[in-house]
């Protein structure tokens, strides 16, 4: 029997019953693994009341600090601990690689509560005494009720962290994973009820964008929205959530360019460059899919990045030694395809050898004569390379920033005036240098532009989570002026 997947609302999962059913598909071979009941505006309303209740009845938002810390860690130790379960169950909707959600998608769920437990249990207030007689104290409440948007790319590292930054100040939480990706999240709302999470405080709506997100992120009695996809998503919720003044954060789309100087331990360039844009099937936004070269080295980097590209092990996900799996879905698959047809193709640009079903895309490789094309600007999300070349690093930096986006970057140099240079000029929110992704939850992550708004991580989860309320009182007394006494 085909599994159903259903609502998590006021610490269990509903029925399903007459919600409009949707296919869950494994891109692998494009079988059906389960249904999801779409949650309707009714629904998305049962579960928002449940968060509301559970939020005035104070008992997670009041609990102390070291049982927050408790539940956040056997959340973490839970994760763990189902571990094979979690991977078969995101490798069932994503077709990622097994070994990369092994060892890097579970790992990062679990750090994501572990991080958030041991940083709740650090951060301290801000108190002010300079404006004698007055002891000004700045508390941090918690916001209330958050809706988190999660996408389908990396859908439990993603969605965890916002999760876990959402209940470790206190507020209660609405996950709406995308229609692609739900399958992981029924065990990660068991794992929360098991952990200790009272009733109501976490819930689970699932559905398409338009039906259930909208429903969410409009709804009055959601105080806070965290999204994570698209940039023209980003933009209707961004509408939505503003109409009731709601708080927002938005991580979204990127075009992220990835520069290679001469002056650098090319070896390693290669290999980052590689698995930069084709980790997780292509599908990052943070992927560096504009890689430029200098000149210089152009034709030899490009040569050996091909050749790499096409040794890549493509193939079932479930295969630990197949290192690219297929794009999510029909739709994705074509798109890429698309892109493909009028590029100046070096090697793949076709749908990958030895497969007759499943959404698999060869590892594609193209050079570009001129940043503007749509190849250059518009975020493809697949396992896609496009090169450009340079002359000097002030013509790479004018072209990396040539974009509507700007979440990440990259730089591979040797020379530290060229280093400082680019982190001076370049837009974008994340400067690596000599690294592939090298996330510290600790930092500020986030865009420029068009790639989002905001940002999470450590004090600016503290941020978007809480709201500050200040607490002024006197030290000793003083005169109060008397009217009416005459």
């Amino acid at each position: 029997m085909t599994e159903l997947v259903t609502s998590f609302v006021a610490g269990r999962f509903t029925d399903g019953a007459g919600a409009e059913r949707l296919p869950v598909i494994y891109p692998h071979d494009e079988s059906i693994v389960a249904e999801l009941a779409e949650a309707d505006a009714a629904e998305v309303d049962r579960a928002v009341a449940a968060a509301r209740a559970a939020f005035a009845k104070g008992d997670w938002r009041r609990a102390p600090v070291s049982e927050r810390q408790r539940v956040l860690r056997c959340i973490a130790a839970l994760i763990d601990e189902r571990q094979e379960e979690l991977v078969r169950r995101e490798l069932l909707n994503t077709g990622i690689p097994i070994r990369q959600i092994r060892e890097r998608h579970i790992r990062r769920a679990s750090m994501n509560f572990a991080f958030f437990a041991d940083y709740i249990g650090q951060v301290s207030n801000e108190s002010y005494e300079q404006e004698t007689p007055f002891l000004t104290v700045v508390r941090r409440d918690p916001v209330g009720v958050a809706a988190l948007v999660a996408p389908w790319n990396a859908p439990l590292a993603l969605a965890t962290m916002e999760l876990a930054g959402a209940l470790a100040f206190g507020n209660c939480a609405i996950l709406k994973p995308s229609e692609l990706t739900p399958l992981e999240f029924v065990t990660i709302m068991e794992i929360c009820r098991d952990a200790g999470i009272p009733d109501g405080v976490v819930g689970l709506v699932n559905g398409r964008g338009p039906v259930t997100g909208q429903a969410l992120v409009a709804h009055p009695g959601v105080d806070v929205v965290a999204f994570i996809g698209g940039t023209e998503t980003g933009r209707h919720i961004a509408r939505a959530a503003g109409g009731n003044l709601k708080k927002y954060v938005a991580e979204l789309g990127g075009k992220s360019a990835n520069i290679v100087t001469a002056n650098c331990d090319r070896e390693r360039a290669l290999d980052a460059a590689l698995l930069g844009i084709f980790s997780n099937n292509g599908q990052q936004c943070l992927a560096g899919s504009r890689i430029l070269v200098e000149e210089s080295i152009a034709e030899q980097f490009i040569a050996d990045f091909a050749r790499r590209a096409q040794a890549i092990r493509v193939g079932d996900p479930a295969d630990p030694a197949n290192e690219v799996g297929p794009v999510i879905s029909r739709a994705q698959y074509d798109r890429v395809l698309r892109f493909a047809a009028d590029a100046e193709i070096v090697c793949g640009g076709m749908r990958a050898a030895g497969f007759d079903k499943g959404f698999y895309v060869a590892p594609t490789v193209a050079r570009a004569s001129d940043n503007a094309t749509p190849l250059c600007q518009e975020e493809i999300f697949g396992p896609f390379a496009t090169f450009l070349t340079f002359r000097d690093i002030d013509e790479a930096l004018s072209i990396a920033n040539d974009s509507q986006f700007g979440l990440v970057a990259y730089l591979w140099s040797d020379d530290l005036p060229t280093v400082m240079k680019a982190a001076d000029m370049l837009d974008a929110g994340t400067l690596w240098v000599n690294t592939p992704v090298a996330r510290d939850l600790r930092a500020p992550f986030g865009g420029f532009k068009n790639s989002g708004v905001g940002r999470t991580g450590g004090h600016s989860s503290r941020a978007l989570f809480t709201e500050e309320k200040v607490l002024t009182l006197p030290m000793g007394g003083f005169p109060i002026a008397k009217l009416g006494i005459g």
